[in-house]
């Protein structure tokens, strides 16, 4: 079955260019112009992948954003005009996946969205195993869980890949670009400051097991029992 992507665009011309690009690719593709109509279809069918503008009608992204996050992990790549730092940090610490500024390539596009599905398929392959650090945090790779003291906590994709990464090492220091080289290998897009943001999302949802991420000045991120 082809992978389905959720096109969310106000200019039905940059909704066209970019399902045409994704059924050229192997992918299938639902349009919507405004919030209403996504929302609707979205509380219907969760989609592998969300392309986002932030700039609706009727709804701001960043509002949409907070609603697919509260029901769904499914990965959100923002694709907007506002282009600042600011604008960038703001979609990410919302839980986007990735962030692309138009004007934009199509074929940047598409590459960006097989390197996320990519990301997610590692993720579902990896062998059943459970991690623990401490007595109260555990995460289960091959079912992409989390759970801390008895509660499961909802991630986003790269935000679980990170915690995977850092607790598998615990001890080991991480400098962010070992961490982005982890995660996107060399389809990396993405600044060092990305890093740093999801960094700030893991601690908040992680509540009491936060404190075993430790930040190592200048250096990075490790995981400390």
């Amino acid at each position: 079955m082809k992978e389905l992507i959720f096109v969310v665009d106000d200019e039905p011309d940059i909704c066209e260019l970019v399902s045409f690009h994704l059924k050229r690719n192997g992918f299938s593709s639902e349009l919507f112009f405004n919030a209403k109509d996504f929302l609707k279809r979205f509380n219907e069918k969760l989609p592998d992948l969300i392309v986002l503008d932030l700039m609706l009608p009727d709804m701001d992204g960043l509002d949409i954003c907070r609603i697919i996050r509260k029901k769904s992990s499914v990965p959100i790549i923002m694709l907007t005009a506002k282009g600042s730092e600011a604008d960038r940090v703001l979609g990410l610490e919302l839980g986007a996946d990735d962030y692309i500024v138009k004007p934009f390539s199509p074929r940047e596009l598409v590459a960006r969205i097989k390197a996320v599905l990519r990301r997610i398929k590692g993720n579902e392959l990896e062998l059943d195993e459970e991690i623990k650090v401490g007595n109260i945090l555990k995460i289960y790779p091959s079912r992409f869980e989390v759970i801390v003291e008895d509660k499961k906590i909802k991630l986003t994709t790269t935000e679980f890949k990170i915690l995977l990464i850092l607790s598998r090492k615990k001890g080991f220091v991480f400098t962010r670009d070992q961490i982005l080289d982890e995660i996107w290998g060399s389809e990396r897009f993405v600044l060092d400051r990305t890093v740093d943001v999801h960094i700030k999302h893991l601690r908040e949802k992680l509540g009491p097991a936060s404190s075993f991420i430790k930040s190592v000045r200048g250096i990075g991120y490790k995981i400390e029992e």
